[in-house]
C-alpha cells in the first residue's frame, strides 16, 4: 500500500491509495471510486481494494475533490467533476503503470464509473455497487434542502452526520446526465451488485441500470448486505466476485518478449518506471529518502531477489534430485559497497566493490555434510556464476519509439 497524490486538470491535487499484490507482482489495473460524501478510507473501500489487490490487480483508491485528503472546496464540485477527477486518475495509473481495465464503483461511485467508461479508452469491464440508475437519484438524500436549495441557491445539507454546503448547480448538473444513453452504448462488460435490502438506494436502480446496458452484464446479489457494505464479509464477498467476473474480460496488454524484461519510466516521475516480464508486471522506485516515492524495490534490491531466488530455486532442485529430506529453504539477501583495506595497489575507486551477503536458511532433516554440499551448489547457482563471472553490457539507443 501506498499513498500518492495526482493533480487534475483544474491544477489541484487529489490523495490517493494505491494498492498492490504481495511481492508487487500485478495482472491488470483498476479504479476504485467511492460513494458520495465518503473517501477512499470508508471500510468498504479498504477491504475491497486490498481483496482485489491480493488477487493479483493493482488498485488505485483515491478521494475526490474536497474530500478526505485532497484539495479542493466540496461545494465546488459536482458530478461531471467527479468524472473528470476519475478521467485523471486514470491517466495517473496509465503513466505510472498501465491505464485501468477495470472500474469499480460503490454507490454513487458506481454511477459516475458507468458515466466515464467511454472516456477512458483502456476500460474493458465495469461494476458498480449499490449504485443508483442515475446521478439524479442522490438528491432525495437532501429531503426538505432541495427545495431551500432551489430558492436560495445554496444551503447547509446534512449527509451522514456531516454538513455539507450544496449549491443550485450540483443539482443542476446531476439532472442533465442522462445515464441510460450511456450504457446503451457502453461496449464494456457490466457486472451489477445490489442487496435487496438496500435502503438508501433500492434494488429498482439495479434493474434500471441492467435493463439499459447491453450484454455481456451480469448480476449478482448482495444478500442482506447494508448500503455501505459494512460488514467485512460482504465487502469482501463483492470483491471476490468481482475479481472471478473481470478475469474472463481482462488482457494482459504490450506483453514483453519472454527473453527479455521490458522497463519504462517517465522524467517527470523522477525514479518511479513499471517492469514487465512476460506477462508479469512490477514496479522499481527509490525510496523517499533518495527522492523517490517507495512505490516499489530499488534496483539494487531486485538484483538482490535475482540472486535469492536462484539460490532457492537451485537448491529445491537439487534436494528433489538427489531425494534428500529437505523441506523449504530460505534465501536473505543483502546489498553494499565495502572497502578493501589490503588493496594497496589499487586505485582509490577501485578500493571499494560491491558485495552481496547471502543467508541460507534451510528446513529439514539434513545431515551435515548434505549441507555443506548445499552450500556448495548453492555458489553454482546460475545467477551466482554469472554476477561473478565476466559480465559484458552492450548498450543501444532508440529516439522517439515511444516505448
Amino acid at each position: 500500500m501506498s499513498r500518492i497524490e495526482f493533480p487534475t486538470r483544474s491544477g489541484l491535487s487529489l490523495a490517493g491509495t494505491l494498492e498492490l499484490p504481495p511481492g508487487g507482482n500485478w495482472q491488470a489495473t483498476a479504479l476504485f471510486a467511492h460513494c458520495f460524501t465518503c473517501g477512499r478510507d470508508i471500510r468498504a473501500a479498504r477491504t475491497i481494494t486490498r481483496a482485489l489487490a491480493a488477487q493479483g490487480f493493482a488498485v488505485l483508491r483515491f478521494d475526490f475533490t474536497g474530500l478526505g485528503e485532497s484539495e479542493g472546496d466540496f461545494a465546488d464540485t459536482s458530478f461531471s467533476s467527479n468524472l473528470d477527477d476519475l478521467e485523471d486518475a486514470a491517466a495517473w495509473l496509465a503513466e505510472h503503470l498501465a491505464g485501468p481495465q477495470l472500474l469499480l464503483g460503490h454507490s454513487l461511485g458506481g454511477t459516475a464509473v458507468l458515466a466515464v467508461a467511454e472516456r477512458i479508452a483502456s476500460v474493458r469491464a465495469v461494476a458498480t455497487l449499490g449504485a443508483p440508475g442515475s446521478p439524479e437519484h442522490v438528491l432525495k438524500q437532501f429531503g426538505d434542502d432541495l427545495e431551500t436549495i432551489g430558492k436560495k441557491g445554496s444551503a447547509e445539507v446534512s449527509l451522514g452526520g456531516r454538513d455539507f454546503h450544496i449549491r443550485r448547480d450540483f443539482i443542476d448538473d446531476a439532472r442533465e446526465h442522462q445515464l441510460a444513453e450511456r450504457l446503451r452504448a457502453l461496449r464494456r462488460a457490466l457486472l451489477v451488485m445490489h442487496s435487496p435490502v438496500d435502503t438508501i438506494v433500492s434494488i429498482d436502480q439495479a434493474q434500471q441500470i441492467f435493463i439499459a446496458a447491453m450484454h455481456p452484464k451480469s448480476f449478482v446479489s448482495l444478500d442482506d448486505a447494508d448500503h455501505l457494505l459494512s460488514r467485512e464479509a460482504d465487502a469482501r464477498y463483492a470483491a471476490d466476485v468481482v475479481a472471478a467476473w473481470a478475469a474472463r474480460f481482462l488482457e494482459s496488454a504490450d506483453v514483453s518478449r519472454d527473453d527479455a524484461v521490458l522497463i519504462r519510466g517517465r522524467t517527470a516521475d523522477r525514479f518511479t518506471c513499471s517492469v514487465q516480464t512476460g506477462p508479469h508486471r512490477l514496479i522499481a522506485d527509490e525510496p523517499a529518502s533518495s527522492g523517490g516515492a517507495a512505490l516499489g524495490p530499488d534496483p539494487y534490491a531486485y538484483l538482490c531477489a535475482a540472486l535469492g531466488a536462484c539460490t532457492v530455486m537451485t537448491l529445491n532442485m537439487y534436494a528433489r534430485h538427489k531425494k534428500l529430506p529437505l523441506e523449504r529453504v530460505s534465501c536473505e539477501v543483502s546489498h553494499q559497497r565495502i572497502h578493501l583495506e589490503d588493496c594497496e595497489d589499487c586505485e582509490a575507486s577501485e578500493r571499494r566493490v560491491d558485495e552481496l551477503s547471502r543467508v541460507i536458511s534451510i528446513e529439514g532433516d539434513v545431515s551435515e555434510a548434505q549441507e555443506r554440499r548445499l552450500l556448495e551448489i548453492a555458489d553454482r547457482c546460475p545467477i551466482h556464476l554469472t554476477l561473478e563471472g565476466r559480465i559484458q553490457v552492450r548498450s543501444t539507443l532508440n529516439r522517439g519509439t515511444g516505448s
